[in-house]
């Protein structure tokens, strides 16, 4: 059975391609929201409502488990959808975790209680929808103690990525960092706590200087996600057939796509419009 990969937009496609990169043979269905993109400054719950339907049109699609692959959908939605929305048969994985376990140092399913790490201070560029929900910071309290958490609403970032304005997009994160770094001078790590974030990896990291280190998220749930495959036999993978829908125009959406991916990809209309 294929993975289905859901984002609001396009971003998500740098977590299907490290997810790709790991698991060349398996069927991957990518799901891209972008007539409603970004998610970011919509309410709680509208992201809830569009992102529950895309779940249930990955499901449909025979997607046993379904990785969000948007933080804004992953910190606003993930709680109340495991809770209220995943039957037995399904998961529904987020983004957050595999991060926060890396700055933690914690393994997949170590429940024992936080403890003091060796990130201090720590630096949040996110959507102003992540940001409000203050998703990151409880679930880093489950596993660490004593992490000092400076968070920054990106306003505009996602948009300027999405339209492929590549400069503006780093002249806005230049400065998301300055306006950060006004608050909290010296952070230990920085988390790109968006997906599209990647593309514009390199500005953030001269902004912040060599000293800060800058963790982008692709590689981390990838590697999260294979662990968590190895852990769960219940799971069927499927044949290689990587389909890819939006709820946009196709065309446009498969011109963006290039952006991020460097290579063509031929998105397909989704059913829901």
């Amino acid at each position: 059975m294929p993975i289905g990969i859901f984002d609001s937009g396009l971003g998500g496609l740098t977590i299907y391609d490290a997810i790709d990169r790991r698991l060349p043979h398996t069927e991957l269905i990518y799901w891209g929201d972008n007539k409603r993109a970004p998610y970011g400054t919509k309410t709680s719950e509208e992201i809830y409502q569009f992102t529950s339907r895309s779940i249930c049109e990955l499901w449909q699609r025979g997607c046993q488990l379904v990785v969000l692959a948007c933080n804004t959908a992953s910190a606003v939605t993930l709680k109340r959808l495991q809770e209220e929305f995943v039957p037995p048969n399904r998961r529904v994985l987020g983004v957050f975790v595999p991060t926060i376990e890396s700055i933690t140092e914690r393994t997949w399913g170590d429940n024992s209680p936080p403890k003091e790490v060796s990130v201090q201070r720590l630096a949040l560029f996110a959507t102003p929808a992540t940001v409000a929900s203050r998703a990151f910071q409880r679930e880093l309290s489950f596993r660490a103690i004593g992490v000092d958490v400076e968070s920054q609403a990106c306003a505009g970032l996602v948009d300027a990525i999405e339209d492929g304005d590549l400069k503006l997009a780093a002249t806005l994160a230049k400065r998301h960092v300055k306006s950060l770094l006004g608050r909290m001078s010296t952070p230990d790590v920085a988390v790109l706590g968006c997906t599209h974030y990647p593309i514009v990896f390199k500005a953030f990291q001269e902004a912040l200087g060599p000293e800060v280190r800058v963790i982008s998220q692709p590689a981390l749930v990838a590697d999260s996600l294979i662990d968590y495959l190895n852990r769960h036999d219940w799971i069927h993978l499927g044949n290689k057939n990587n389909s890819f829908f939006t709820t946009a125009d196709p065309v446009a959406v498969s011109s963006k796509a290039k952006l991020f991916l460097q290579k063509p990809l031929e998105f397909q209309t989704a059913d829901w419009m």
